[in-house]
């Protein structure tokens, strides 16, 4: 199994993902703090954090998408050549038939690393489930936040989802199913962000190095190819 190399984690790729971890841990404590206000005195606080880091997010993940079409890296296990960042996350012929192998892997029922692309198949599944839930996540935020919640795109959404009525209670409000919606999403980021953490932690701290620190292991570049020399 290869180590993380730089050229798999471009510099701009780590600046997004410290984005994403300080934001998500801000916006999971603020949001369980603006429901579970626990102490007093501080729930403007809780609720302008909440806010910014909220629009922060949203913005984060946009421009991950867009640079996604611009910045190259490492495609391929065992190589430092480089390309587009997108073609990760479309379907590649390294890592063809490696869904169940992988599933084993993860499940401890195969010994052997089956992945040859960046990304496994239930990786760039997550990786884009991730993103659409984010975007999801912001626009319900975006849809309770009195400041844009009567503005016609977030209106549309709060009247489609009080049509059907998810989350109605009585004395809820018309924003109640709004809510719900924003709060099962919430969470279910929470979980996937938790299961992440294992996953990258379950065979050592390399990645952890990769991401945050944006450092190799003494040892990652053992038997990784380099990339060709431009004519």
């Amino acid at each position: 199994m290869h180590k993380p190399i730089k050229e798999m984690h471009p510099p701009v790729f780590v600046a997004t993902h410290w984005i994403n971890f300080v934001a998500i841990v801000i916006l999971m404590l603020s949001g369980l703090y603006i429901h579970f206000p626990s102490f007093g005195g501080f729930m403007s606080v809780a609720r302008g954090c909440h806010i910014f880091f909220g629009v922060v997010i949203f913005l984060n993940v946009v421009f991950r998408i867009i640079a996604a079409f611009f910045v190259k890296d490492a495609n391929t296990m065992g190589s430092r050549e480089t390309d587009l960042d997108i073609k990760n996350f479309w379907f590649q012929k390294e890592n063809r038939h490696q869904f169940f192998p992988m599933l084993r892997w993860y499940l401890f029922m195969k010994k052997d690393y089956p992945i040859s692309a960046k990304y496994a198949t239930l990786q760039k599944i997550s990786y884009m489930a991730i993103a659409v839930m984010l975007l999801c996540v912001s626009y319900t935020g975006f849809c309770l936040w009195g400041v844009t919640n009567q503005l016609a795109i977030f209106a549309v959404g709060n009247n489609l989802f009080a049509s059907i009525g998810f989350g109605a209670v009585p004395g809820g409000g018309a924003l109640m199913a709004t809510r719900v919606i924003h709060y099962i999403i919430a969470w279910l980021l929470v979980i996937i962000a938790l299961i992440h953490i294992y996953i990258a932690t379950m065979h050592g701290m390399s990645a952890w190095r990769m991401i945050f620190l944006h450092k190799e292991d003494p040892d990652a570049g053992e038997g990784v190819a380099d990339a060709p020399a431009e004519a």
